[in-house]
């Protein structure tokens, strides 16, 4: 009879998922995960494979929550679309996982650090991204829609003006920049959006 693991694995998951974000893939070792499990070696190959696969699992767990926090924000819910993308975009570079800033967007570090020689990494990162623009693109097509947006918006132009500035503002908030700062470049984004269409009197 099998022996019943003595640990919760998806809690494993989880913890692998800190130590990778704030590490990276390279800079984190085997006995890195052991300690951070509290796994033997054997444990963590004969549970997880190897360290690849752990970090692709970690990976998926950060995308799972990542993503369902993006399509959460902008969701209007009846709030003015430039109000929802402006807070959005301010809670991405003030308000650190656990407290701690400095680490960035995980997905986003993951595609800096091994985006382009990674097949099984760059198509998880690339959907990751793909799922932003996408409620991006919902947000601001409702906008138009409602009247709150120019009627001639380029959307898809718009959405990837957006998304190359949120890039810019994560790696911003890894290097520890002045939050005041990035504010400023995001007050500046959303300018881009023109002015609201007037009202009929």
């Amino acid at each position: 009879m099998a022996r019943p693991r003595q640990f919760d694995e998806q809690d494993a998951v989880t913890r692998a998922t800190g130590l990778f974000w704030r590490r990276g893939y390279n800079a984190t070792s085997v006995r890195d995960l052991g300690a951070e499990l509290e796994l033997t070696p054997s444990s963590l190959y004969r549970t997880f494979t190897d360290k690849h696969t752990l970090f692709l699992r970690a990976l998926d767990h950060y995308r799972a929550t990542d993503s369902a926090e993006a399509e959460q924000r902008l969701d209007a819910d009846g709030r003015p679309v430039r109000d929802v993308l402006r807070d959005w975009l301010l809670w991405l570079v003030s308000c650190p996982p656990d407290g701690e800033p400095g680490r960035g967007c995980f997905v986003v570090n993951t595609a800096t650090e091994l985006g382009t020689t990674d097949v099984q990494v760059r198509r998880r990162t690339e959907a990751a991204f793909e799922v932003t623009r996408q409620a991006m693109r919902s947000l601001l097509r409702q906008g138009r829609r409602a009247g709150e947006l120019p009627a001639d918006l380029d959307i898809d132009a718009t959405v990837e003006l957006l998304f190359t500035t949120l890039l810019g503002l994560r790696v911003r908030e890894r290097a520890g920049h002045d939050p005041a700062r990035l504010a400023t470049a995001i007050d500046a984004a959303i300018q881009t959006l023109g002015p609201a269409p007037a009202r009929p009197s």
